[in-house]
This record gives C-alpha cells, sequence and structure tokens, in this order.
C-alpha cells in the first residue's frame, strides 16, 4: 500500500538498522574489553557461575600462598633443630670423653668449660629463634596446636599439635636435663659433665667420670626427642608441599573454566562485527532506498 503517512518499508529498514547497531556495539565492546560478558544482561547464568569461580580461585591463591609461607616457618624451625642436634651430638662427645678415666680433673674443667658454653647457645637457639617477629621454639609457635588454612573454605585446614613433643623435649628430661645453662639465669636444672654443682671440675676426676657416664644417656635421650619433632616438622611440611601441587592444579583448571565462560573468542566476534559492519550498510542503503518510495505517490497525482 502506497501512504504518504506510513512509509512500512522504512520503519522495517530503521527496525533493522537499529538491531544491527547492537549487535555490532556488542561485539566492539567485547572486542575492546576481552570479555565475553561484561554484564549480567550479556550472560545472567554464566556471569553468576564465573563470579563463583573468580571467588575460589582467589581464595586458593591466597591458600597456596599460606601453604609456602608454612612451609617456610617449619623449615625455618627445622634447621634450627638440625643445629641443636649438631650441638647436642658435640656435647654427648663432651660427655663421653670426660667420663674416661684419662681425663684429668684439668681436662674436665675444660671440658665442662666448652660444654657450658653449647648449653647457652641451645638455650638462645630454643628461646630466640623467630619467625616474622613471632618466636617458634620453647614458649613459642610450636609450643601450641597450629592450624593451617590450606583451601578458600572453612573446612579446608591442617591442624599440626606438638604441644606434647615439645613440653618433653625443653623439659628436664630433654633439654633441660642437659646442662644447666639450658635454664634462663643459669639455674641449676640437669646435669653436668664434672660434678653436678656449679659447673666447675671436681678434685678427683672420679666423681666428674660418674656424672659425665649419666649424662650420655641424658644427651642421647635429648637428641632422640630433637629427632622426632624434627621428623613430624618434616613430614607436616611435605603434607604442605603436596597440597600446594594439588591447590595449584585446581586453581589451573578453575582459571580456565572461567576464561571459557567470561573470555571473547576473537576468531568468532571478529566475524560477527564484521557481518554486523556489512549489514549496516546495507541497511543504510535500503532505508534511502525506502526514503524515495512517497514520490510516488506523487506521480500518481499528476
Amino acid at each position: 500500500m502506497l501512504s504518504l503517512h506510513t512509509n512500512a518499508a522504512a520503519l522495517s529498514a530503521q527496525n533493522s538498522i537499529s538491531r544491527t547497531q547492537m549487535s555490532l556495539s556488542t561485539s566492539q565492546t567485547r572486542l575492546s574489553t576481552g570479555f565475553r560478558v561484561n554484564s549480567a544482561m550479556d550472560d545472567a547464568a554464566g556471569l553468576q557461575i564465573a563470579t563463583r569461580l573468580k571467588a575460589q580461585s582467589s581464595g586458593m591463591a591466597m591458600a597456596m600462598r599460606n601453604t609456602q609461607n608454612s612451609i617456610s616457618m617449619l623449615q625455618t624451625a627445622e634447621g634450627a633443630f638440625d643445629e641443636v642436634t649438631t650441638m647436642l651430638t658435640r656435647m654427648k662427645d663432651l660427655a663421653t670423653q670426660a667420663a674416661d678415666a684419662s681425663s684429668t680433673a684439668k681436662d674436665q674443667a675444660a671440658l665442662q668449660s666448652e660444654f657450658d658454653a653449647l648449653g647457652s647457645e641451645l638455650n638462645n637457639v630454643m628461646k630466640n629463634t623467630t619467625f616474622g617477629g613471632a618466636k617458634l621454639m620453647d614458649g613459642g609457635t610450636l609450643s601450641a596446636s597450629m592450624t593451617f588454612q590450606i583451601g578458600a573454605t572453612k573446612a579446608e585446614t591442617m591442624s599440626i599439635d606438638l604441644s606434647a613433643a615439645m613440653t618433653t623435649l625443653t623439659g628436664a628430661g630433654g633439654l633441660g636435663g642437659v646442662s644447666a645453662r639450658y635454664a634462663a639465669g643459669g639455674a641449676a636444672v640437669g646435669s653436668e659433665i664434672s660434678d653436678g654443682t656449679d659447673g666447675t671440675a671436681s678434685a678427683s676426676n672420679a666423681a666428674g667420670q660418674t656424672a659425665a657416664n649419666a649424662t650420655i644417656d641424658t644427651i642421647s635421650t635429648a637428641i632422640d626427642l630433637v629427632g622426632g619433632v624434627r621428623s613430624s616438622l618434616g613430614a607436616a611440611a611435605n603434607r604442605l608441599d603436596h597440597v600446594y601441587n594439588n591447590l595449584s592444579n585446581i586453581s589451573t583448571n578453575t582459571k580456565a573454566a572461567t576464561g571459557r565462560i567470561m573470555d571473547t573468542d576473537f576468531a568468532s566476534e571478529s566475524s560477527n562485527m564484521t557481518s554486523s559492519q556489512m549489514l549496516l550498510q546495507a541497511g543504510t542503503a535500503m532505508l534511502k532506498q525506502s526514503n524515495s518510495t512517497s514520490s510516488l505517490v506523487m506521480s500518481l497525482l499528476q
């Protein structure tokens, strides 16, 4: 129908151009941002899923950093215990030497001097080793139950309790019984390799031999206790290492899933943009043609 008031062809062309412009704008936005989903209108369900996956990925990334920090803390403690073991081994050698009949009272005094120095250093290592400003060993982090956050959810935790082992290690049956110098202030706690009183050799080497002989087993017990704690620390660090590897695998696949939902497929979107540009050009040309239709009405009136 020819009409001056209603140009159906022009209206149809305008409607087509409007839709094409929206499609072209969407393609240009996706290509410029790199995201297929830029608002909930683009993919409401996909945005919800991707947001949840992003939150999980972010939490796992932090958990991975947690595991690395925790491993570093445990390795710091294990390294300190390695030095403690070295010192205890030397102290055991000194006690063994002092327990021999060939060691005179003066020899025992010299051995006692080194023994005491090592006992003081045991105190220093056990009570002053820190990680991040917090004490680790005697009276520190290891002396209480530890809980590590190893995942993005509340339930993903890992607990290690070395408090009982640390109490035994630092008590009279462990390091506290090795040397009086281990106790703060040099209190008379533990054994000596001479006469067991003031850290000096007795007039007779016989008394020193007896004390030194008894100290050998005390130190051996302490070495075993340190080894037990080190073993637990190593096992915990290995477990955290496996946790890290598993988190890395989960995080990689979660990020890939998020990308499949959110990221723009540039090959497909470039094709869509080219198609929309061509349709827009064709629609504009047809609109120009449809606007000339009203002139046909005038030809009928001539």
